[in-house]
């Protein structure tokens, strides 16, 4: 019998992070090219909270730190294979598949904003890209289809990553989005952190 206590894992920095980015994302997705101006100002957003994760990620808290959750490919085998099996090994903060799923996440928003941002100053002749607009082989109607690619590969990601923490919820017996809103953990005493 495992005995369980509440644990503070994500804190306020993380947490209003991760629902602020989940709002900004619907919005700047939804609004597209129907909403321009809502859809650069949601793109900026993003692009701002990419810049904070990353640097949280090295300067945070405990688990909002790269070095608590970024694990080597073996041991990401080794958690994949786990939890295929139906035994994964519980881990206070990220698991290495979510760990992974972070870092794939926040390379998409990346070069999602990266490419908005050039096709914004490509087309509208607006933004610190708007530069680009002179350029001709940067400045194509290609920019916007890797825009749309990039946005397509994160909605991709992010139903992985809603299927990962059904399952790794169902696996565990905890409710990891109530985790992402409290901040706290209902865990066993004896796992890995």
């Amino acid at each position: 019998m495992s005995i369980h206590q509440d644990v503070r894992v994500w804190d306020p920095a993380v947490r209003l992070f991760h629902w602020t980015l989940v709002a900004a994302f619907v919005i700047a997705y939804l609004s597209g090219e129907e909403i321009l101006d809502l859809h650069v100002v949601t793109g900026y957003l993003i692009g701002g909270l990419v810049g904070f994760r990353v640097l949280w990620g090295i300067i945070g808290t405990r688990h909002a730190r790269f070095s608590d959750f970024v694990r080597s490919p073996r041991t990401l085998g080794e958690y994949l294979r786990s939890l295929f099996g139906g035994r994964p090994q519980h881990y206070l903060g990220h698991n290495p598949a979510g760990g992974a799923m972070v870092v794939a996440l926040l390379v998409m928003l990346t070069l999602t904003t990266l490419s908005g941002l050039a096709v914004y100053g490509g087309k509208e002749l607006a933004g610190p890209m708007a530069f680009l607009a002179a350029t001709p082989v940067l400045g194509g109607e290609w920019l916007e289809g890797l825009h749309e690619v990039c946005a397509n590969l994160t909605v991709a990601l992010i139903l992985v990553h809603i299927a990962g923490v059904l399952v790794s919820s169902l696996l565990h017996g905890e409710n990891l989005v109530r985790a992402m809103i409290t901040g706290t953990k209902r865990s066993p005493q004896h796992e890995q952190v």
